[in-house]
């Protein structure tokens, strides 16, 4: 199992609707790319130097090869949405995980 996470500080001018486009829009529309069995969302529980809030969204993939597929056929296009609603507004870098065990 492979979790796709992807880390996101927001400013807090624009927090309130990108919280909403991703609860209601963005988390939906990776979700339905067929390549993601689930998703979460967590906050990330540090103050930033720079401001903002941090949360971390993990989509689990069940292999990199599927997830290479996200990459090749998906995530221009959603990368680019967000980039288009909140620019410099919102800092994201992303993190591929391997899950080893579960206890």
């Amino acid at each position: 199992m492979i979790l796709y996470n992807v880390t996101i500080n927001i400013h807090e001018s624009v927090h309130d609707q990108w919280m909403k486009w991703m609860q209601e829009k963005h988390i939906n529309d990776m979700l339905a790319t067929g390549k993601f069995s689930s998703a979460r969302m967590v906050k990330v529980l540090v103050e930033e130097d720079m401001g903002g809030t941090t949360y971390s969204i993990q989509f689990v993939t069940d292999s990199k090869e599927t997830l290479q597929r996200y990459y090749d056929e998906d995530a221009p296009k959603l990368r680019a949405e967000s980039a288009s609603l909140f620019g410099d507004k919102m800092l994201a870098f992303r993190t591929e995980l391997e899950l080893i065990s579960e206890h």
